[in-house]
């Protein structure tokens, strides 16, 4: 089955159709949006576009780029994961009981977390795969079951890496000497190429669209989209578990009360940036692009004393509007 979408060409032609000028234009409109938000802010408080400031936002950008990442391969398929959030809060509560409590190598503890984090992807994978659960109430179910075990597991207290140096540079090191930034920016632009990689050359990239543009077609093409599905969604499960590292290794702890609305900036990022909540149409580029802008929002909006209540309402409205410039979208393709 030939499926057509942003990061593929024709069999007969390498010029870029249509449908790719209008999804390479998005994606120009969303980098234009971010550009201005930035210009605000930076002519409401200079102090925005400092080096600190900026180094500030990329780092912040980093748990919510994660998220999205994972997130878009689910959305691209039409489906949702509203478990990241709290299965994020899981995985780093997971990740100091391996290494604090049972005095596992960093390393290790590490790759278990994210290993624990591709277990709750597949749990949700075969839920709506095999047992033909909704997605929407798949995932909500898990979201609750994480948000549960966090607190069993931790005893419903902050679990703290003070022993685990190693583990701290994973976020808030430098591999740059005398330059203060970030590793954790270096693991999410690491994390981005990988997920670009992943759709546009390879075949779970190809049957992701493909699934997402027509899945009954998909099937009837001979491709098992139940087995895809489990891989899609175990892999989105993968990102939620290194985004549990990352935000533990940056706060020093795992918090098993951290994690709740994570999911709604996840999304909100990933259809900011272009991923059609139908399925079927997505970019990573553009992921990134609306996990800065949610960053730059957040960053912005405190830097001029916004309350935070009022931080919420705006993000809300700008989740709206990304919403419906999406069903404008597919109006004036149909």
């Amino acid at each position: 089955m030939t499926t057509t979408s942003e990061h593929t060409a024709t069999p007969t032609s390498r010029m870029p159709t249509a449908r790719t000028l209008r999804d390479r234009l998005q994606q120009l409109l969303a980098f234009a949006s971010l550009i201005v938000i930035a210009l605000f802010f930076t002519a409401a408080d200079p102090i925005f576009m400092t080096f600190g400031n900026i180094t500030n936002v990329l780092f912040s950008t980093v748990v919510i780029g994660l998220l999205a990442l994972g997130t878009t391969f689910v959305i691209i398929t039409g489906g949702i994961d509203l478990s990241i959030g709290t299965g994020m809060a899981l995985c780093a509560v997971m990740s100091g009981t391996f290494v604090v409590t049972w005095g596992l190598p960093w390393p290790v503890g590490v790759l278990l977390a994210i290993l624990f984090g591709g277990l709750i992807g597949l749990v949700n994978g075969f839920n709506v795969a095999r047992l033909g659960l909704p997605p929407f109430i798949s995932t909500l179910a898990m979201m609750l079951v994480a948000q549960g075990l966090a607190l069993v597991v931790s005893h419903s207290a902050p679990i703290y890496f003070n022993d685990s140096p190693g583990y701290l540079q994973l976020s808030t090191g430098s591999l740059i000497p005398g330059l203060q930034f970030p590793n954790a920016v270096l693991v999410l632009a690491v994390a981005t190429i990988v997920a670009g990689v992943l759709v546009r050359r390879t075949v779970l990239g190809r049957y992701t669209f493909a699934i997402g543009s027509n899945e009954e077609a998909t099937a009837l093409s001979g491709i098992d989209v139940s087995r895809w599905k489990i891989v899609i969604y175990t892999l989105a499960g993968l990102f939620t578990g290194l985004a549990g590292v990352m935000i533990s290794a940056r706060l020093g702890s795992a918090q098993p009360a951290t994690g709740a609305g994570y999911e709604l900036q996840a999304i909100a990022a990933v259809v900011i940036g272009g991923t059609s909540l139908s399925g079927g149409k997505g970019s990573i580029v553009g992921t990134i692009i609306g996990a800065l802008i949610i960053s730059v929002l957040n960053n912005g909006l405190q830097l001029m004393s916004i309350p935070q209540e009022w931080q919420n309402v705006i993000l809300g409205v700008v989740i709206l509007v990304a919403v419906y410039a999406d069903q404008a979208r597919k109006k004036a393709a149909a």
